[in-house]
Parts: structure tokens; sequence; C-alpha cells
């Protein structure tokens, strides 16, 4: 059915959404950077910006910050370095396989601070308790999308140690629910609204998870001492895993130590701090050794993940500060239903819709570029790194075109589908498409992006319409999947 002529909007709207886009591009500029190769050593940034040591929280590995070897350079104990998380700095810093620092101001990916994210394979963030800005949640998520590793450490709901209004649980669910970069539960988790006061979960058996049995050893249990856990939700990301459950819990609820893969980047989420407290810190804190309990592998549990999220291990996402050498089965495209509305996407007004004159293949949500019926051009984008270590590159996406344009033989609409550098240069066209491919129904269309391995590209999709009679250009259900 042909779709009807689309009214254009005011010059004033049209102007002011032209604003936005190139803002929203200039930003996407300054966080969209070259991707960092993984070095021999795994670089770890511990987050200490967010109020990490409020209250009788102490979560830090040094008081020497951005480099804990100003406090000692050469620890062979805890207690050489000064904070709850001390044990962890240490152990890592003793295998002579990590470089650590602490960031203590805003986190950033792209910048030229020593500590922004693209100088790291990891980052930690144990137990934070305000709210990341807008700018940081852009960063850490697309740090993570490029292949990062995110290490993310709750408590319970009402552990608000500064008393701003926010406990870790709220903090830690709007950083992956209310981002640009994808809020359509991204790493297929959410974290649950509890407080569980004890409790010792145990691992599953899988003996080749190296997360249970790395390097460090071998995971049995840890323990919840005010606490809580996450509800999975694997028709989101088919890659979340639960390691560790609650005593009676299993399958997609009561999950205590889970990890998950977004882009290139791999996840793991702890859902109590008590764990990885050592007990010692800075004067005037009181705190709980975890790390060393008896009754449970949290040390083992901390040390191997860390090793998995910077890159080790066989299963899972790559390290390397936000891109490197290997790769992980994955879907690369934020919001690629669209069901985010203008999340993601950078693109001209109007295009990303649940307007009924057209109708979506998949959800509510979908992109229709031209359809006015005067002429127009119309574009819709979005950044992606493609890890260099994959083969495989498949970008696909679901178009129906439809037209009031009578001619067999002329294109007088076109929709051109290319891939563009970080200059917005064109790389490539994949496909050229007008007003003479009118189809009813939506038909898939494919291409290899395999030659871009290794590269941050810009997808980008442009249409543009003669003077008169319509042609809508409908896409929805992108993917781009790599392996």
């Amino acid at each position: 059915m042909l779709a009807l002529t689309r009214s254009r909007r005011r010059l004033t709207t049209a102007l002011a959404a032209f604003g936005l886009l190139t803002a929203a591009a200039a930003a996407q500029a300054t966080v969209i950077a070259t991707p960092a190769h993984a070095a021999t050593t795994h670089r770890v940034l511990f987050d200490d910006g967010h109020a990490e040591e409020a209250g009788n929280a102490d979560w830090i590995i040094s008081t020497s910050k951005p480099d804990p070897l100003g406090e000692n350079s050469s620890p062979s104990s805890e207690a050489d370095w000064t904070g709850a998380l001390s044990s962890w700095g240490v152990a890592l810093q003793k295998t002579g396989s990590y470089s650590l620092k602490t960031a203590t101001s805003a986190l950033t990916y792209g910048g030229s601070s020593a500590t922004d994210l693209s100088n790291f394979d990891t980052l930690v963030l144990p137990e934070p308790n305000t709210l990341f800005t807008t700018a940081e949640k852009t960063a850490i998520m697309t740090f993570v999308k490029n292949g990062g590793g995110l290490f993310m450490i709750s408590d319970h709901t009402g552990a608000d140690r500064n008393n701003d209004g926010y406990d870790a649980v709220q903090i830690l669910n709007d950083l992956m629910t209310n981002n640009s970069v994808d809020s359509t539960d991204p790493f297929g988790f959410s974290i649950d609204s509890l407080n569980i006061s004890s409790d010792h979960p145990a691992a599953i058996s899988d003996s080749s998870n190296p997360v249970l049995h790395g390097s460090f050893g071998t995971v049995t249990k840890s323990l919840i001492a005010n606490g809580t856990t996450a509800t999975l939700k694997p028709s989101d990301n088919s890659s979340v895993k639960g390691l560790l459950y609650r005593t009676g819990y299993s399958g997609n609820t009561g999950a205590f130590f889970l990890t998950s893969t977004f882009g290139s980047g791999r996840v793991a989420f702890w859902g109590d701090s008590s764990p990885i407290d050592d007990g010692t810190g800075q004067s005037g804190n009181t705190l709980y050794d975890g790390w060393n309990d008896s009754s449970a592998t949290n040390a083992a549990l901390a040390l191997n993940a860390t090793a998995w999220l910077a890159g080790d291990g066989s299963s899972g996402g790559g390290g390397g500060g936000g891109g490197g050498g290997t790769c992980t089965a994955a879907q690369l495209l934020g919001n690629n239903g669209f069901e985010s509305g203008n999340s993601t996407w950078s693109a001209s007004s109007g295009v990303i819709t649940n307007s009924s004159g057209e109708s979506a293949r998949t959800g509510s949500y979908y992109a229709w570029l031209d359809g006015y019926g005067t002429a127009t051009t119309d574009t819709l984008s979005q950044s992606v790194t493609i890890p260099s270590g994959c083969t495989t590159a498949a970008l696909s996406f679901y178009l129906h075109v439809d037209t009031a344009e009578t001619s067999t033989s002329t294109a007088y609409d076109t929709l051109k589908v290319q891939v563009l550098n970080s200059s917005g240069t064109v790389l490539g066209t994949l496909a050229t498409y007008s007003n003479l491919n009118a189809a009813g129904g939506y038909t898939q269309r494919s291409f290899s992006l395999a030659s871009y391995a290794g590269q941050t590209v810009t997808l980008k999709f442009t249409g543009t319409e003669g003077s008169t009679l319509q042609t809508s250009f409908v896409i929805d259900d992108t993917a781009l999947n790599v392996s």
C-alpha cells in the first residue's frame, strides 16, 4: 500500500533538528576514539570519582592517586598500600602483568587525560554512590562496546553512603537503561532492589569457565553481607550468564555474580561490595574482611574476573581498551530495532518514528527516510568499531520501499547505503535503491563489512527525493553480526 505523503516540518523545526544533529555528530566525534591495541600489560582503572570513599566505604587500592606506586613502588603485602581494596590491587601488581591507576575525576573516552578510558583495558566501578553524567555514561558504554572490560560492583538497595538520594543499585541500573549508546537492556540483566542480609552464593558447575577456574584459583562460593542479586534477561542479550547464585535460586533469577558481553567488550557484575573489602583502610572507617573470609573464595573470583575482563580466557568478549585483535561473536549496532527512539543513531528530524503512516517490521519504531513528495534529503547513521580479529562482519537490515512514482525505468528517488571513515570520507557504497525497488512488505538486505575489520566506521543511509511524487524508504531491524 502506498504511504501517505508526509508533511514537511516548519523551517524553524528543521533548523533546530539540524543544529541538534550537528551537535550530536560533534559529540560523537569527541567520544569515538581510535581504538588502543592491547598491551602486554593489562591496564586497569579503578574509579574513585563517584563517592567510593563516602561513609564507611573505602573502595580504593591506594591513597596515592592516580598511581598507587607513589605510595609503595614494590608492594609485597596489602598493608603496603592503603585502602579497603589494597589486597586486590597488590595481588594484581605482584604478578607483573598489570598496570593500575585510579580515576578521581569525570570518566572520559577519547580525551587527552592520563586516565581517559581509551588508555585502559578494564574499568572497575566499586560501588559508585553518585550518578554518572550523560557524558560519562556515553564514555563508559562506548568503551565497552569498542572492546573494554567493565566490572560493576553493587551493594544492597538503600546503601546511600553520601545521602544524595542514590545508591549503587539505582546508579548502575541508570547506566544501563539511560544512556545514549544503547538503553535497550544492552548487557541482558537488571539489578534487583533487594537487601539480602547474608548468604553464601554457590558457583555453577562449569569447569571450562575462565572466571570460575582461572589462573588465580578455583571459585566455589562467595558471600553476601547485605547485598543484592540480578535478574537475567537472555532474550535481550544471549551472552549473559550467571556464575554464582543465591541459595535456592538458579536460571534467570538470584544471580549474585554474572558475566556478559556488549559489542566487542566484556562485562562482570557482583551484587555486594563486602567480598572485595579486605578489612583494612584509612583511619575511621568500619570495614569488613570479605576478601580473606575462609568460608568463600572471593579473592580468586575478583582476580579471575579482572583477568577475564582485561582479555584473558578463551570465552567471552575481548579486552584492549576499546579494541584489539580478538573477536567475540556479537551484534554491534546499538538501538538496532529503533525501539529506543532517537538514541544511538544520528538521524534527520522525524526519520526515527512510530508514525502510523508506515509500519514497523517488529515493535513500534522504525526509520522512515523521505516520503514527502518534495525535494528532500534524509540521513540515518551510526558509528561502530569492527574488531580487528573478526573474519565475519555481516551487516543486515530490512527495507521496504513504496512510491507514487509510475516510471518503470527511471530512478527519480534514491537511497544510498554507504561506509564512511571518521573524517566523513566515503569508503564504499554498498548499494543504491530507488523507486524502482518498490514492493509490498520488507525485504532483508545483507552485506559483508569484513574488509573494515580493525576500523571505526560510520554506516550511513542517505535518502534523496525529487520535487514531485513521494518515495518512502523504510528501514527496520538492523544488525551487524561479527565473529
